[in-house]
């Protein structure tokens, strides 16, 4: 009996690890493409609890956008598949490339500041 539940366990165990390799396989696709779109891209990856992992990503022409990952792994495991930088941390220069617009400034501030009413 002992040895059956070992083998239910490495098969569940193996099909995780497979679910896990497509899912960065897909995520790294995404990456690489953002990456040429935007003449490059570097990466933060932001731990999310239970729900997973963020990975922000900012273009060399200032261009932003994220992804998430159900897991850290599965995060880290697509941004070294992509190939492109990743920081530490979201600050100092890395953060000075994030070029905003009307829209954000209006999303993430705006009512704040005086601007427009998000409706």
């Amino acid at each position: 009996m002992a040895d059956t539940q070992v083998d239910a366990d490495t098969q569940a165990d193996e099909k995780q690890a497979t679910r896990d390799g497509k899912r960065a396989n897909r995520l790294a696709r995404q990456i690489g493409s953002f990456a040429k779109e935007h003449g490059g891209a570097e990466a933060q990856i932001a731990y999310l609890g239970e729900k997973g992992a963020r990975i922000v990503l900012v273009g060399e022409d200032g261009g932003w956008g994220d992804l998430v990952a159900p897991s850290h792994a599965v995060a880290t495991s697509a941004v070294e598949k992509s190939g492109v930088t990743v920081h530490e941390d979201f600050d100092g220069e890395f953060a000075a490339k994030v070029k905003t617009g009307p829209y954000e400034w209006s999303r993430m501030a705006g009512i704040q500041l005086g601007g427009p009413k998000n409706s």
